[in-house]
C-alpha cells in the first residue's frame, strides 16, 4: 500500500476507530514487527527464538496503533518501531530470572580472561584469573557455580549499543536452522509417517494466514504453566484479528514439560545423545547444523 493509502486508512480510522480498519492497519504494519525483531534477534542469537521476539512485538504494534496520533508531526514507523522494541524487551525480562550481581560477576570473568589469554597466548588457568579478579581460587570456583544459571545475553548491554532498525526491508534471523525451507523440510520428514500432516510456510501472521486457509482452529502445545499466559494473549489478539478462529490447547506429555528449542540446541553443542529429545528422523540434521554454526563463529 502507498503513503497515499496509509494516510487515508490513519484517517478513517481517527474518525472512526472501527476494528475492521484497525485491523487492516495491523496487517498493513506487520512487517515492521518482523524488522525490529529481526534487530534484535542478531544481538540475542540462539536464547530467544526470533518467532517469539515477532509474537511479543505484534502486541507492542497494537498498542501504537491505538495510541498514534496522526495529527503530529511523526512518521508511525518511527513512534511504532520504539513500541514494538519496547514490547519485546520487557517479556524478554521477564523471562530473565538472573541477579544483576551474577552478570556483573561474568562480565569481570570474561575480562580478565581476555586480558590473561592476550597476554600469554593460551587459555587462562583458574588461578590465574582468582588473582587477576583479587579473590581466592575458592571465591572464585564459588563465582563459577553462580555462572551456570546464566544463559541469556544482557538486555543492558544491548540498550547500551543502541538499537536502531533498519528499514531495507531485510528480514533478519539467526535461527540455527535460517531458511524457513530448511525447517519446513525437517518437519516434512518427521511427521511423514502420519498421512494427514501437511506442512506448509508463510510469512503472514497466524491469523491472516488461517483465515485464507479457511481453518477455523488453532492447537497450541503447553509445556507448562509458564506458556499459559502468553499464549491466552496470542489466542485474544487472533480472535480479535479473525473472530472465527479457535485456539485449542493441549497439554504436553510430563518427560517433554522442560524441553526447549534452546535447551537442545545446548545439547547439541556439547554433543550429548539427543535420541530422546528430537525426531530419530532428524538428530543427525541438528547435529551437522550445530557444528556448521560453531564452526562459523569460531
Amino acid at each position: 500500500m502507498d503513503e497515499a493509502g496509509k494516510n487515508k486508512l490513519w484517517e478513517c480510522y481517527a474518525k472512526t476507530k472501527s476494528p475492521e480498519i484497525r485491523e487492516k492497519l495491523i496487517l498493513e504494519y506487520a512487517p515492521l514487527v518482523k524488522l525490529v525483531a529481526g534487530r534484535l534477534s542478531m544481538y540475542l542469537g540462539y536464547n530467544v527464538e526470533y518467532d517469539d521476539l515477532v509474537s511479543y512485538g505484534i502486541f507492542g504494534l497494537i498498542d501504537a496503533i491505538d495510541k498514534f496520533d496522526n495529527m503530529k508531526a511523526v512518521k508511525f514507523e518511527t513512534y511504532a518501531s520504539l513500541r514494538i522494541r519496547g514490547a519485546i524487551l520487557d517479556q524478554i525480562r521477564k523471562m530473565d530470572w538472573i541477579p544483576r550481581t551474577i552478570r556483573q560477576k561474568q562480565k569481570k570473568i570474561d575480562a580478565v580472561m581476555k586480558e590473561i589469554e592476550a597476554s600469554t597466548g593460551r587459555m587462562a588457568t583458574d588461578e590465574e584469573i582468582a588473582e587477576g579478579l583479587g579473590i581466592t581460587r575458592d571465591d572464585y570456583l564459588a563465582w563459577q557455580s553462580q555462572m551456570k544459571i546464566t544463559g541469556l545475553v544482557s538486555l543492558d548491554e544491548y540498550m547500551q549499543q543502541g538499537s536502531d532498525v533498519s528499514h531495507d526491508g531485510s528480514r533478519h534471523t539467526t535461527s540455527h536452522f535460517e531458511a524457513p525451507e530448511e525447517r519446513v523440510e525437517l518437519l516434512r520428514r518427521s511427521t511423514a509417517r502420519f498421512p494427514n500432516v501437511e506442512v506448509d510456510f508463510s510469512d503472514e501472521l497466524l491469523a491472516a494466514y488461517a483465515k485464507r486457509r479457511r481453518a477455523r482452529v488453532v492447537v497450541k502445545g503447553l509445556r507448562a504453566v509458564s506458556d499459559f499466559e502468553q499464549e491466552v494473549q496470542m489466542a485474544v489478539i487472533n480472535r480479535h484479528l479473525n473472530p472465527r478462529l479457535e485456539t485449542m490447547f493441549l497439554a504436553s506429555s510430563e518427560k517433554y514439560t522442560y524441553l526447549s528449542s534452546t535447551i537442545v540446541k545446548e545439547m547439541a553443542r556439547y554433543g550429548a545423545n539427543l535420541g530422546d529429545f528430537v525426531p530419530r528422523e532428524i538428530v543427525d540434521d541438528v547435529n551437522r547444523r550445530m557444528r556448521e554454526m560453531e564452526g562459523k563463529e569460531g
